[in-house]
């Protein structure tokens, strides 16, 4: 399965199979399973861990639908059905936060408590089989609403597991700090100000959140903005000169200054280009 733009998850149905994401150790997908790859990434899936695969494009998909597509290989091996899905977002702050995920999030059956998702899941496999009239629709929307749920059952059944942004959500404190700078990036927030709407002392806030995100709320709130203007940039939501106003800069000028500092390109590259890159101020 090559690399795809956006997010993708698998969901076994029946039986089991082994899958190898690009640079990670193989990872046994069981029955009732669900994996889901945040940054499309480039993964086989194969009976047993190791062998040789067939690129996608060889087993040549049957289109059977809208946007849906059948794929029957192998025979005489055990049976294995799995539901498979790639979602792509249009929404401004999507991509950035996608990117704060980590490369693989699976969703172990026998692990969870989670009674909404396996039905979810088998509303989709059904949805996918029958082909009804609007069936395209449902499945998008399911599609949507299982990435939402694996991604909740995922760091709550790994919350004494999480480290860095994700555990940084789950605490009180910084969670809502946090949740503020993403529904208003462009607003002014000094760490006094975070602070006291978290109900900690300056230093007890800025500790915690260091601790938890190994930058200060400053640096935090930079990255942010900067993830965002490389998204809308790359999507064309703006014009620079909006996203310079909406983001709570002075001039266009101070906009770019930070960006290519922090980015490396200026602006204009990536609108131009769509370019990909990660930010690394020095």
């Amino acid at each position: 399965m090559p690399f795809r733009e956006g997010v993708r998850f698998h969901a076994m149905r029946e039986g089991h199979c082994w899958i190898q994401a690009k640079g990670l150790p193989p990872l046994l997908l069981e029955n009732g399973d669900v994996l889901l790859l945040p940054h499309g990434t480039e993964h086989t899936m194969s009976d047993r861990p190791k062998r040789r695969t067939l690129p996608l494009a060889d087993v040549k998909p049957a289109l059977i639908g809208n946007g849906t597509y059948e794929l029957k290989s192998g025979g005489g091996g055990a049976r294995l059905l799995i539901a498979c899905c790639t979602i792509g977002f249009e929404g401004p702050t999507a991509n950035p936060l996608l990117e704060l995920l980590p490369s693989v999030m699976h969703i172990r059956h026998a692990e969870h408590g989670d009674t909404d998702l396996p039905s979810l899941i088998a509303m989709m496999a059904r949805e996918a089989e029958a082909q009804r009239i609007g069936s395209a629709t449902i499945m998008a929307r399911l599609a949507d609403i299982v990435m939402t749920q694996v991604i909740r059952t995922w760091v709550e059944t790994c919350s004494d597991d999480l480290t860095g942004w994700l555990a940084a959500v789950q605490d009180p404190q910084i969670g809502s700090a946090l949740a503020r700078i993403h529904r208003s990036p462009g607003e002014d927030w000094p760490v006094d100000r975070l602070a006291a709407l978290s109900g900690l002392s300056r230093s007890r806030f800025s500790q915690r959140f260091k601790s938890l995100l190994s930058v200060s709320p400053a640096r935090y709130l930079l990255q942010w903005r900067l993830r965002l203007a490389a998204s809308w940039l790359r999507n064309g939501y703006m014009s620079q000169s909006q996203i310079a106003s909406e983001l709570g800069y002075d001039s266009d000028a101070s906009f770019s200054r930070a960006f290519k500092r922090f980015m490396g390109v200026s602006p204009g590259a990536i609108r131009d280009s769509g370019l990909r890159v990660s930010g690394t101020e020095s």
